[in-house]
């Protein structure tokens, strides 16, 4: 099995290895306080970005929605090199690799994570645990874009060496070849995933590297990672790191040593073991390196001329977002630039975005206060990829997380329905109530809750379906001015107000039997808004939450953008 080591994210910071230090030296907090952890919201990233132009197109992948997944069961992946493709007769083709959620490629919303951050910092890893868990297994589809084997190693103009470039797939399309499905949880985290040791060096027949300077870096620095990482050259022996087929070699003793070798003559060529091992060949299974003809030619430190173009391929990616996208890249390059001390390095990162976007640029500005600079030439003309969007396909709710509110007063023999519908959909229901522990009522089993009011957030569900108008708890905080919550007909706990209040904000399907329509007018939404159900029955108003979220968020609640 190859070690595809990808990104979220197809493209990368730089285009030569040999700055991989300094990408993170400017990403890493500030030497003289340490701050800020985690976030690249600050002086010395930004320097660096604005410095070193190469990098405009991760920068804006990374402020757009794809830098904030919903989940790691709907991010998509990238190989983000050019692999070549060895086939049985020794013909090669090249090859981009990808992964593709079949439950489609989404995000969450910057308030919702701010608030994850706050609340939750475990989200991602729990999340993708508990759908393993419930049977809600992740899965991704790999898929490949060929292309020809040229000399040049160019696509319709596109330089496949470069990784800092996409190749649109309305110009290759993305082949399936095979499907990944997450079945079981690890049932030991530090043995199974604290010690897996990635290599992109680690090949299989079939797979050879490119001329990629990027990846070049990466064949030396992930064997070298690991070997300080694990403490020693014997990580491969590790149990998540061991080969399934035996493995015969020259190679033994040193730190972490587990295996008991045989023979006396570690070393080749030999004559006191006869010559073994011998090399296995094509014919035995063994790894040939294709016999790739070099031209005559100068070794020089230099990119070639078709790596120079910083600024098409961004304008690309932001031709290809629909207009609620646009607007959260531009708030995310607010957020961030807003963070910086120094004007300089502001007005610098302005000049970049004006080289892709007059209006992108213009927002930004406004935002930070500064003036908008112009662009030093003719804005790039690109045809949009409409792949790239995140906005107007429908997609399978495999896994989709649906919140059902209730209480001991509910009907529980709809809550009880409502559940094994969300399951029949293989989702996963979350009842939500004013405390733990079971609901119960005079007929029926007991309803497990999974969350109480005070466990409970909006971000962890991707829809809400109330299913009554629970009271206010008896502990302080919900019973403390709840009337004032409420704002209209009985009290409302605050902390429910709050979850749908914030799930209406982020666009996500609110449904309601029509007894908890108050809860609604108390929180201030409109009954008739965009992705808002209300009803008598229940199936019904589950069944239209299941379509609206094939599309993930309901869009149209987003204020309408220019």
């Amino acid at each position: 099995m190859y070690d595809l080591v990808g990104n979220n994210i197809p493209v990368f910071f730089i285009q030569d290895a040999i700055k991989f230090p300094d990408v993170i030296h400017a990403v890493k907090p500030h030497p003289d306080r340490e701050i800020p952890q985690a976030q690249s919201a600050h002086d010395t990233f930004w320097d660096f970005m604005s410095l070193h132009t190469e990098a405009t197109h991760h920068t804006l992948w990374n402020m757009s929605d794809r830098g904030i997944p919903r989940s790691y069961r709907t991010m998509e992946g990238f190989g983000v090199h050019t692999f070549r493709l060895v086939n049985a007769e020794g013909r090669t083709t090249l090859a981009k690799f990808h992964w593709k959620p079949t439950a489609g490629v989404h995000s969450l919303v910057w308030e919702e994570a701010q608030i994850i951050n706050g609340v939750d910092p475990d989200f991602h890893r729990r999340d993708l645990a508990d759908a393993i868990e419930a049977g809600a297994y992740p899965e991704w589809e790999l898929g490949i874009q060929v292309f020809p084997d040229t000399p040049e190693q160019m696509f319709e103009g596109i330089d496949l060496l470069d990784p800092t470039k996409i190749v649109p797939e309305e110009l290759a399309p993305v082949r399936p070849i095979g499907l990944m499905t997450l079945n079981r949880n690890p049932s030991n985290f530090f043995a199974e995933t604290e010690q897996v040791a990635f290599h992109a060096g680690h090949l299989v027949p079939g797979i050879d590297i490119t001329d990629d300077p990027l990846l070049a870096g990466r064949l030396f620095s992930y064997l070298d990672t690991q070997l300080m990482r694990l403490g020693g050259p014997n990580f491969a022996q590790l149990p998540i790191n061991r080969p399934h087929t035996p493995v015969n070699d020259m190679l033994r003793d040193g730190m972490h040593q587990t295996a008991v070798h045989s023979g006396g003559a570690p070393y080749k060529p030999n004559s006191l073991d006869g010559g073994c091992p011998f090399f296995a060949g094509s014919e035995a299974g063994g790894y040939v390196e294709y016999p790739l003809a070099v031209a005559a030619a100068e070794k020089v430190r230099q990119a070639p001329a078709s790596f120079a173009d910083h600024f098409s391929q961004p304008r690309l990616f932001w031709l290809s977002l629909t207009s609620v996208e646009r607007e959260h890249t531009i708030s995310a390059f607010t957020f961030e630039l807003g963070r910086c001390y120094e004007d300089a390095v502001k007005e610098r990162a302005l000049r970049a975005l004006a080289e892709i976007d007059t209006y992108l640029c213009e927002q930004v500005a406004e935002g930070l206060g500064l003036p908008a600079p112009k662009a030093t030439r003719e804005l790039p003309s690109v045809q949009p990829s409409p792949a790239l969007s995140q906005v107007g396909r429908e997609w399978p709710v495999k896994g989709r997380i649906v919140g059902i509110v209730a209480d001991e007063d509910s009907d529980l023999e709809t809550v009880r329905a409502l559940r094994g519908a969300v399951l029949e959909r293989d989702m996963v229901p979350f009842v939500i109530a004013p405390r733990g522990g079971k609901l119960s009522a005079a007929a029926g089993e007991p309803v497990t809750v999974q969350r109480s009011f005070a466990t409970g957030r909006s971000t962890e569900v991707d829809a809400l379906l109330l299913a009554g108008t629970p009271a206010p708890g008896k502990d302080a905080f919900a019973t403390r001015d709840a009337k004032a919550w409420s704002g209209v007909g009985a009290p409302v706990d605050p902390r429910l107000l709050l979850m749908i209040t914030e799930a209406y904000r982020h666009a996500k399907p609110l449904g309601a039997l029509g007894v908890a329509r108050p809860v609604f007018e108390s929180a201030g939404i409109p009954t008739d808004a965009p992705g808002v159900v209300i009803g008598d029955d229940g199936m019904a108003v589950l069944g239209e939450i299941v379509d609206l979220l094939g599309y993930h968020r309901v869009w149209d609640r987003f204020p309408a953008q220019a």
